[in-house]
């Protein structure tokens, strides 16, 4: 297993800082995932709400949903879906680009406190957005806390090759060409710097499994995809 520094509060993870800084992607944000993911962020979306499996009509919380991406496919699955994230801005792209017909509740708040009562959910979801909370560790807790005994966790994040020859290739190419790539593409590289940098910084598969179960989720389980990039994490809220 490879040994990674556990994500630390700094000054790259304050809260402002990081809300400022999706404000400022938020016009762009989705083509530029597409962009550099080569495609592969839709479909790692799509095994995130295939692992949540909701049935129709189930209440799910998406946190850190940005502008919804997750969610709709959530959405078009039965659930009823709540879309929370910290940037007013990435809301509002969300819902201007989901039109007047809209089918997701919209919520502007902080994953480490949230605005919900206990038991309120079926299951919450959160892509690519575990590693942005100042505190990880109770933002999982916050997750437990809104979600019923028995109901479901599923956390889609970027995590570790598990091949060498992959790793090293990713970590020391694809990562470090990565603020370069998004000069040309983006209107704001600084904050793909950051994205790779806490990368690098975020624990591996089988840390966050334990982050997860420590935080009062049982089962955890993951599945690797594109090699271990990216995990999808599921567990179960404790009966």
């Amino acid at each position: 297993m490879t040994t990674l520094p556990d994500p630390r509060p700094t000054r790259d993870k304050d809260a402002a800082l990081v809300q400022a800084m999706f404000d400022r992607v938020a016009p762009r944000y989705d083509v530029a995932n597409t962009l550099l993911s080569f495609g592969q962020d839709r479909h790692w979306r799509r095994v995130a709400a295939r692992a949540l499996a909701p049935q129709r009509g189930e209440r799910v919380l998406d946190v850190a949903s940005g502008t919804g991406a997750l969610a709709h496919e959530l959405r078009a699955a039965g659930a009823q879906v709540v879309a929370l994230d910290f940037s007013w801005n990435m809301l509002h792209a969300g819902a201007v680009r989901e039109g007047a017909d809209r089918t997701l509740l919209w919520a502007n708040g902080d994953g480490t406190r949230l605005p919900f009562a206990d038991a309120t959910f079926d299951g919450v979801t959160i892509a690519f957005g575990l590693r942005n909370l100042p505190d990880p560790a109770a933002g999982l807790r916050e997750f437990a806390r809104v979600t019923r005994p028995g109901g479901r966790l599923v956390v889609l994040e970027f995590s570790h090759p598990t091949w060498a020859p992959l790793r090293a290739a990713y970590e020391g190419g694809v990562l470090a060409a990565l603020p370069a790539v998004a000069r040309a593409i983006t209107s704001d590289p600084r904050a793909y710097g950051y994205l790779a940098r806490s990368i690098r910084a975020w624990p591996d598969q089988e840390r966050l499994a334990r982050t997860i179960a420590a935080a009062g989720w049982t089962r955890p389980r993951w599945k690797d995809l594109t090699g271990g990039i990216v995990a999808a994490h599921h567990a179960v809220a404790a009966m």
